[in-house]
């Protein structure tokens, strides 16, 4: 774990609020795997006083890649960046996906900006697994589908693809893989989180979910972002440290 201050090559809007941030930090897209995040300071001053926690959506030779939704102010300045500004970044952290498991296919399973760390799972995946894609949004506008592959849609309000969320989407595709060996990773808001872990649990499917938490340091000093254990021996862990990445059956969400 290391502090780089990383040129920003380039920061388009890809979406209604969503925007793709490129910056040069060869140190970071080198050692770093997928569903890893860093910590960003996103200004030179005091404010916004904390970090930004931000999953790596891709790397390079060279290069890392953020994909965000502007939520607040932080991600408002961040979206202000431009060409050559450098920004503060803490990196690598957590724990990623487990992809070198056991299985033949692969499952993606994002909801909303969920979809940010797979990109660089695809990529890595690649030539490795099979790779289905399940991609949700409240509407049309709010798919994000750069960097997927082989992907299926679906909108709460029907505007997209299937009319439902993406779970129910997933769920009514289950018997397609009654042949295969899957393993599903799994991305976005908690709800959805909660909804996927019920499934899999109940249809013995293997799962890895990559957590949403609201953090600090990052790194587990504060221990401001706890996520309860399903084992009794230990009560609690933290999703800066022990994830953001957990099996479905491990946590409770």
């Amino acid at each position: 774990m290391n502090i780089y201050k990383a040129p920003v090559v380039s920061n388009q809007k890809i979406g209604k609020l969503t925007y793709l941030l490129k910056a040069y930090s060869p140190e970071i897209a080198n050692n770093i795997s997928p569903a890893q995040f860093c910590n960003i300071k996103v200004s030179e001053s005091d404010f916004p006083l904390l970090r930004r926690p931000f999953s790596i959506c891709d790397v390079d030779d060279k290069h890392i890649y953020f994909m965000f939704d502007i939520h607040g102010e932080g991600t408002r300045m961040l979206a202000a960046k431009n060409e050559g500004e450098k920004i503060d970044v803490l990196s690598p952290l957590g724990k990623g996906y487990a992809l070198d498991d056991d299985y033949d296919t692969a499952v993606l399973i994002a909801g909303g900006i969920g979809a940010a760390p797979f990109p660089f799972v695809t990529n890595y995946l690649k030539g490795k697994k099979e790779i289905l894609s399940f991609i949700g949004g409240r509407s049309e506008e709010n798919i994000i589908t750069y960097g997927f592959e082989n992907y299926v849609i679906a909108t709460d309000d029907g505007s997209s693809g299937f009319h439902g969320n993406v779970i129910e989407l997933f769920k009514s595709r289950l018997n397609s893989f009654q042949k295969e060996r899957i393993k599903v990773f799994g991305c976005g808001p908690n709800p959805m989180l909660r909804a996927l872990k019920k499934l899999c649990i109940g249809e013995n499917i293997n799962a890895e979910i990559s957590v949403e938490c609201a953090m600090a340091c990052g790194f587990g000093i504060c221990q401001g972002c706890p996520v309860e254990n399903t084992e009794e021996h230990e009560k609690y862990s933290l999703v800066c440290q022990d994830g953001p990445v957990f099996n479905v059956k491990d946590v409770i969400i």
